[in-house]
């Protein structure tokens, strides 16, 4: 597979602009492209698609790309059959495989990535170019057919993962510990994405960027951490 993909954990970073902190890994994602198509079926409430989609543009469009909401065009899938890049945001990830699924753009996106088409997703975007939606952090607020995602790569991806806070009285699970319940049940690896970090796909290589290392979780092994500028390529051949 061709893949050329950007999963970034966040849209957003402490004192930074939408999309800011990802900026060179991003340009770098979309170099000799003009155009973006957007998805905005992320967010179930609070911000309407044309909204969200003027987010991203006012973000990607003094970069030199144009940006387009997929429910602009009259076809989704045309849309995607057609798009040069697609970006997916973040929001609500039931919602938004939902919405996948309906537009019935699964298979559309997964054939153009196998091609080349550069894939970005930020937050719930990433969680669904996992295999599954299973080590999501979001509440199911929709009845989704299945949990199976896009799966652009053979793994989970935990955006926002959290360390235990030092000294902190908190009595409930660690975010550690929910994913050692999902391999107990599940064997595809799972990657701890940190807040600022992002990983960068091209073909059979994975790069870890950003300022953080991520925590890297096998199923009945100890967590692993890899530091940026890690080739982190073994997860595509894991399992």
């Amino acid at each position: 597979m061709s893949r050329n993909l950007l999963l970034i954990s966040t849209s957003t970073t402490h004192g930074t602009g939408y999309l800011e902190h990802a900026e060179e890994e991003v340009k770098a994602l979309l170099d000799g492209k003009s155009s973006v198509l957007f998805i905005p079926y992320a967010r179930p409430g609070g911000i309407s698609h044309n909204d969200y989609t003027a987010k991203v543009k006012e973000a990607l469009e003094p970069w030199g790309f144009k940006v387009t909401g997929i429910h602009e065009h009259e076809s989704p899938v045309k849309a995607v059959q057609e798009a040069e890049a697609i970006f997916i945001g973040g929001g609500n990830t039931f919602q938004l495989l939902k919405n996948l699924y309906a537009s019935k753009i699964i298979e559309p996106i997964q054939e153009r990535v196998k091609k080349g088409m550069p894939y970005m997703g930020t937050s719930a975007g990433t969680n669904v170019a996992g295999k599954s939606i299973g080590t999501t952090n979001d509440m199911p607020i929709v009845h989704v057919k299945s949990f199976d995602a896009l799966q652009l790569v053979p793994f989970n991806i935990n955006p926002h993962y959290l360390d235990p806070i030092e000294g902190s009285t908190h009595m409930g699970e660690t975010r550690e510990t929910r994913i050692a319940e999902f391999h107990h049940l599940n064997r595809q690896p799972v990657v701890g994405l940190r807040e600022g970090s992002m990983l960068r796909i091209k073909g059979d290589r994975i790069e870890l960027k950003g300022p953080h290392s991520a925590r890297i979780f096998l199923q009945s092994e100890k967590p692993m951490e890899f530091k940026a500028g890690d080739d982190i390529g073994f997860l595509l051949e894991a399992y």
